[in-house]
């Protein structure tokens, strides 16, 4: 599900609480996930630390891998999916933005 797992349930449900009114800052389409793909959602991690991505593949297999691929290449948290919408988290460490409850 995530790459290092470090959240518990308390502190997930705070993160999908948060994204509940998001919307999808990345599209993946047509190409995939492409490099420069990845490298959005790199910046948009920087920037918003909480993001959501809208995975269109043709089924859930090739949804599911490229939702792991993002959480290992961009090194975060996979919080949840919901049909084709990924939630991903990444603590900004030198400027944080979103103050998460402690464990």
């Amino acid at each position: 599900m995530s790459l290092n797992n470090t959240l518990n349930n308390k502190q997930i449900r705070f993160l999908r609480a948060q994204a509940h009114s998001m919307k999808p800052v990345v599209l993946i389409g047509g190409a995939g996930l492409t490099d420069n793909v990845i490298n959005e959602i790199n910046i948009a991690l920087d920037d918003h630390e909480l993001i959501k991505v809208r995975v269109n593949a043709e089924d859930r297999e090739k949804k599911n891998e490229m939702i792991d691929t993002i959480a290992q290449q961009t090194e975060c948290e996979h919080i949840q999916s919901i049909g084709h919408i990924g939630i991903f988290y990444r603590k900004n460490k030198k400027n944080p933005i979103i103050e998460i409850p402690k464990k």
